[in-house]
């Protein structure tokens, strides 16, 4: 696909946040394109920090309108940079994720990602950046909120923790 094709460019910032590994967890992700801002977020009763912080990409791109959009993430998960960047996930994908966690977020990750044009960038939590602080708000607020989700995938791999 042409550059010049793809609708145009939108920016999220994405995080995730677990009180306790596993505890109560949460994640928040903020959109903008143009001037238009959308935040996100959500909290589960018992989740990983990692799947929050996939979580948080997988929501963002879920809330996507367009097909094809140009989007630019920023986290501070090295867990999703690298896994994508590195080529981590294909490998799993071929090895069925055998003995890999978080099977069924990466899928569903992997199935919107490949419709868009996504571009990952890594940034240090809690270094002031406006973007990642206010979605570290986000999660720390869901986590902690009440009324909190059943994370069904995590359940189901960790039935012996209920």
């Amino acid at each position: 696909m042409k550059s010049d094709e793809l609708s145009p460019a939108i920016i999220m910032y994405t995080d995730g946040s677990s009180l306790g590994n596993p505890g109560p967890g949460g994640y928040g992700t903020l959109l903008i394109y143009g001037h238009h801002k959308k935040e996100l977020s959500a909290g589960f009763r018992l989740t990983t920090n990692n799947r929050m912080e996939l979580m948080a990409v997988i929501a963002g791109l879920e809330a996507l309108k367009q097909k094809n959009s140009k989007v630019t993430i920023y986290t501070d998960s090295r867990y999703v940079v690298d896994a994508v960047e590195k080529g981590w996930l294909l490998n799993w994908i071929r090895i069925r994720f055998k003995g890999k966690k978080n099977s069924d977020l990466w899928m569903r990750f992997y199935e919107i990602f490949q419709i868009h044009s996504v571009k990952f960038v890594w940034v240090k939590g809690h270094a002031a950046i406006p973007g990642n602080e206010r979605c570290d708000q986000l999660a720390v607020a869901a986590a902690n909120g009440s009324d909190l989700l059943d994370d069904e995938g995590f359940l189901k791999d960790n039935s012996m923790l209920n």
